[in-house]
């Protein structure tokens, strides 16, 4: 609770006429902030349909936030489990950009180091990033996500191969688990673990829970716990030294988990740089807003594309928070809506039931 109060007081309102920054605190209103806020601070109990047990706190989309539940969530999980149990915490939203920020941000605020690294593939997800059509929410798919078929499998395992490179690069032991889809072949499951195995991944094992619970995903689970123990804690690492300057954090990012051949800043961007290392913000992490459906800032390269730069048109200060905040390529910051808002659809009927939630 006093580490929110110090957040909520510390974030930046505005700028004073001689350049200085204007804080909540500043302003008189941080411990207001944290009385509306404090029940907030704890994590919402819930559980799977087996029964596990389930935190569910923040969680913002890593698209455009850091796409990770909150550390309180996991100090009171790993408590709740003990030193032999296992918690298992969401990075999501593709591990270029949540499992980057898991480790680059959340870790190095809270201090906790991960055992291992999960990630999810699905064969028709690289089918797509091999060259298949486009999917559309609502719309049927194309037959080549129905049927067997290898060669669009192989080009699109290349973006499997490639986060599993990244997350290599923070010193975990890396599990890959192949979620299965009915229509799935047993050969295609086959090519994806191969191509994990060669890319350097501890283990890449079938999970097919959808279709028969915690009893398929029972593999995958022993997958990870034997990556765990194999797993050497001071091999871990983050990407980047917070010290470096704005730019330089930027850019090794975009190089090294993207891919990219380097980065540009508009104008505004340049003042916005300039500004927060004179006002001593220059040494927080860096928390990149861009499209979660490619390496790049282009939503449509799929696989892993080459020759293209990272275009930063904006940079936003999230004091409170503890991190710089990069607006890269044409990425919104407010998720799409609809033009018709769901409220319209929800009421009471007269046995005082909730309607038109779903």
């Amino acid at each position: 609770l006093n580490d929110m109060r110090d957040k909520l007081g510390a974030m930046v309102v505005g700028y004073s006429k001689g350049g200085e920054p204007i804080t909540a605190d500043d302003l008189g209103c941080g411990g207001a902030l944290t009385v509306l806020m404090k029940d907030a601070i704890m994590p919402t109990l819930m559980q799977t349909v087996e029964r596990t047990p389930v935190l569910v706190h923040a969680g913002p989309f890593a698209n455009i936030a850091t796409g990770n539940s909150s550390i309180v969530a996991d100090q009171i999980a790993l408590k709740l489990a003990g030193p032999d149990g296992f918690v298992v915490t969401e990075a999501g939203f593709g591990a270029d950009i949540g499992m980057e920020k898991f480790f680059n941000i959340k870790c190095r605020a809270s201090g906790l180091k991960p055992k291992c690294a999960l990630i999810v593939a699905t064969v028709r997800a690289l089918k797509m990033h091999g060259g298949g059509p486009v999917v559309s929410a609502g719309k049927p798919l194309a037959s080549e996500y129905l049927e067997e078929n290898i060669e669009l499998l192989t080009k699109g395992c290349a973006n499997l191969i490639k986060h599993i490179e990244n997350a290599s690069k923070f010193g975990v032991k890396v599990v890959v688990g192949v979620n299965k889809f009915k229509t799935d072949t047993d050969t295609e499951i086959e090519v994806v673990k191969k191509a994990a195995m060669e890319a350097g991944a501890f283990d890449a094992v079938l999970s097919d829970h959808w279709a028969q619970g915690g009893a398929g995903a029972g593999d995958l689970a022993n997958a990870v716990a034997e990556a765990c123990k194999a797993n050497d804690e001071s091999n871990f690492r983050y990407l980047y030294d917070v010290n470096l300057t704005i730019k330089e954090k930027i850019d090794i990012i975009s190089k090294e988990i993207y891919g990219a051949d380097g980065v540009d800043f508009s104008e505004t961007a340049e003042k916005q740089i300039s500004q927060y290392e004179t006002t001593g913000f220059g040494k927080l992490p860096i928390c990149i807003a861009k499209t979660q459906y490619s390496f790049s800032c282009d939503a449509s390269a799929k696989g892993v594309p080459k020759g293209f730069r990272i275009t930063v048109r904006e940079i936003r200060a999230c004091v409170g928070a503890g991190f710089l905040y990069p607006i890269c390529g044409d990425i919104m910051t407010i998720p799409g809506l609809p033009t018709r808002p769901g409220f319209y659809d929800v009421d009471i009927d007269e046995d005082g039931e909730v309607v038109g939630i779903f």
